[in-house]
């Protein structure tokens, strides 16, 4: 008997050692060696069940046809506008996020509003049976003729099937279930999840099928299997959500057909994931406007003007080093916004613990939130309840002097569309305004002017 043959590849970038190693050498990454089995050199590999297709020649640009314009909607707005407008036609997509978080979901969902544009849907599912996806989609009350279901792990299966119904869309779920007998290694390892992702991308672009790939997450929140997994396919989403929140945020951190800056927001119920028309009131809605260190920030995600709250919580410490704890925003940023109010706003910190929060469980990380981190903080710090109907933007230099910040007006009429009256912005984003709005603009210089403006005074 022939002795099997191992090796050690890395899950973050791929990268084969003879040996184990804590530590891998291409990359750097601890404890992403994980065992393989390596194919003989002396057995050619055959790619069996995979379609032939005509040899690819050289084509001028001005000849390609621009399938992008062509997109096609799935009916969901929400998720829509994150893949940029639509699905592309032959395309590759990769969906990650936690268990339980809505793939197979917003997948089936989407799969109905596919198939009305005259070519079916076959929908193939690695980890259910045929009754179980029918049961669900029973449930979401999807019902339509155009969909077919699969309930498959073998890559060239999936190809035969895929090549006899010519769908328009082919949805996985999920990429680690998937598996070919050419290559060896079980299900799930680095091999066969990069090789049948590569193989179904390539299917997809020749026979001008639009791939979905759902992927696993590891518990750092990284989608499962090597690295190379996100640049074989087009685009990527992560689907998040807080635990015992009903809200998820599906986000693109890749697309290369749209901005990857647009957020789609949907809330889970019984019926399955509806859109939320209004993401700011969402966020908003339960605010209180008695509560110190609150203020409401208009960010912009993507085109998407959002109002969201940002809370702030300062209480004398006992520790030798006080504590400076964040959620939804960059922990470095808050710790540069406390030292300018040291320095330059004389708000003493130096034995105050400091929390700062985002609610609504969303991520802020453009620099126009500064001025809002500040004036959170230091009405904490002094227990002063912002005036209701205020909103706060701009960004804060290590000198204190507030700057300009992109995009104002958008900001503005998100704010007046709320039925806010107040807002404390940068004065040349006020002195640039093109045009009148029904709110009481307050242009602030400074971060100290910004601290008196807020409170009222």
């Amino acid at each position: 008997m022939a002795k099997v043959k191992v090796e050690f590849a890395c899950t973050a970038c791929g990268t084969s050692s003879p040996k184990w190693a804590g530590k891998c050498p291409g990359c750097g990454e601890w404890n992403t060696l994980v065992e393989e089995a390596v194919a003989s050199s002396t057995a050619p590999r055959q790619r069996t069940g995979m379609p032939d297709f005509p040899a690819s020649h050289p084509v001028r640009l001005t000849e390609v046809a621009e399938t992008a314009s062509s997109r096609t909607s799935c009916g969901i707005g929400e998720f829509d506008r994150v893949m940029g407008g639509g699905v592309v036609p032959a395309s590759a997509t990769l969906l990650g996020g936690d268990p339980g978080i809505g793939k197979s979901t917003i997948l089936l969902q989407a799969a109905p509003g596919l198939a009305r544009h005259g070519k079916p849907v076959l929908y193939v599912s690695g980890e259910e049976s045929e009754a179980q996806v029918k049961l669900r989609a029973s449930r979401l009350g999807v019902a339509d003729a155009g969909i077919y279901l699969m309930a498959e792990t073998s890559l060239e299966r999936i190809l035969s099937a895929t090549g006899e119904l010519s769908p328009g869309t082919l949805i996985v779920d999920s990429i680690q279930t998937v598996f070919s007998s050419d290559l060896p290694g079980a299900p799930g390892s680095v091999g066969q999840v990069r090789e049948c992702a590569a193989r179904l991308s390539f299917f997809g672009k020749k026979a001008g099928v639009s791939v979905f790939l759902v992927g696993h997450v590891t518990k750092e929140g990284a989608i499962a299997g090597p690295r190379v997994l996100e640049h074989i396919v087009d685009t990527v989403l992560y689907f998040e959500g807080e635990k015992g929140h009903p809200y998820r945020i599906l986000k693109a951190v890749k697309n290369r057909f749209g901005s990857t800056n647009e957020i789609g927001v949907f809330e889970m119920r019984a019926e399955g994931l509806t859109e939320v028309a209004d993401p700011s009131g969402m966020f908003l809605s339960e605010r209180s406007d008695e509560t110190s260190g609150s203020l409401v920030f208009p960010a912009i995600e993507g085109t998407r003007p959002l109002l969201v709250e940002v809370q702030a919580l300062v209480s004398q410490s006992f520790l030798a080093m006080p504590r400076r704890t964040t959620l939804g925003v960059d922990y470095n940023r808050v710790i540069l916004m406390c030292a300018i109010l040291e320095k330059k706003a004389g708000v003493s910190l130096y034995n105050q613990d400091v929390f700062v929060n985002v609610a609504g469980g969303i991520r802020v990380d453009e620099p126009a939130a500064d001025l809002a981190l500040c004036c959170a903080v230091a009405g904490s710090f002094k227990d002063r309840v912002v005036p209701p109907g205020t909103a706060v933007f701009g960004e804060v230099g290590l000198g204190g002097e507030v700057r300009a910040v992109p995009m104002a007006e958008m900001r503005l009429n998100e704010a007046a569309k709320m039925g806010f009256s107040r807002v404390v912005l940068p004065a040349s984003n006020a002195e640039r305004l093109g045009a009148k709005f029904p709110l009481e603009l307050l242009p602030v210089h400074h971060v100290k002017e910004a601290l008196s403006r807020v409170a009222g005074r």
